[in-house]
């Protein structure tokens, strides 16, 4: 049996990282790939950025990785109220003036995607989908359209990120989609940290989400003390946002 574990959208949140990472090491868990955020929303951004660049796995660029790295004001992010816009651009403005050039040179040179071969399955990691970094591949998409996502690609299995929110999915036609939630930022209603270990066996996949506590509080309160909006440690707290 073979396996990979992967794990993304950790915005800026060192201490999720932290306790996600010690608990792979202790689970002996390798070949760790990341489907990127590194940034965005938290107050961390440059510890994260050095944890990632010093642990050397495989990283994706994701929208906010894309957004920083450019120094754009626009993240890429979807936003559905005048409010959750306001505290986006408050978000990105703070990014973009904490993150060091140096930082913000790798960001914008992570890969959009990542293909691995695990067992007999052919894997294709990205952040948002395969066409777009900042798609939205949600769990009640249907069937048809997630199944358009892999004509003529060849690969059995899509992992992706960006929604927060974790979910394993098998298609009719056998091909599987694989969200692996978020380290950094859950929305799920679940304030833990969360990643995913893909384990394999010739071409049958087994999902497992892993739940991580890590001081929330700290987090949150690092936000609070910060000009980033308060509204971000909520979120933390719950889980959702």
């Amino acid at each position: 049996m073979q396996s990979i574990t992967v794990f993304g959208d950790i915005h800026a949140n060192q201490p999720a990282l932290t306790a996600v990472l010690a608990d792979m090491d202790a689970r002996k868990l390798s070949d760790r790939y990341c489907l990127g955020d590194l940034v965005g929303y938290g107050v961390m951004p440059n510890e994260v950025t050095r944890t990632i660049r010093d642990a050397g796995c495989p990283t994706l660029m994701g929208n906010y990785d894309q957004g920083v790295g450019e120094d754009s004001d626009d993240c890429g992010c979807a936003y559905t109220t005048r409010k959750s816009r306001e505290l986006g651009e408050r978000s990105i403005a703070w990014s973009n003036a904490h993150t060091t050039a140096e930082n913000k040179a790798y960001l914008r040179s992570l890969p959009f995607s990542i293909p691995v071969q695990v067992g007999e399955l052919k894997i294709l990691l990205v952040h948002g989908s395969p066409r777009r970094i900042n798609e939205y591949l949600f769990e009640d998409r249907p069937d048809r359209s997630l199944e358009r996502l892999f004509e003529g690609t060849g690969f059995d299995v899509l992992v992706c990120g960006h929604t927060h929110i974790p979910y394993w999915r098998v298609l009719p036609s056998g091909r599987q989609v694989v969200n692996a939630g978020s380290v950094g930022k859950p929305k799920d209603g679940d304030p833990r940290a969360c990643y995913a270990v893909l384990q394999v066996e010739g071409r049958v996949l087994a999902v497992e989400f892993v739940r991580v506590e890590y001081d929330v509080e700290k987090t949150a309160r690092a936000i609070e003390s910060s000009e980033m909006p308060d509204q971000f440690a909520g979120m933390l707290r719950v889980g959702k946002g």
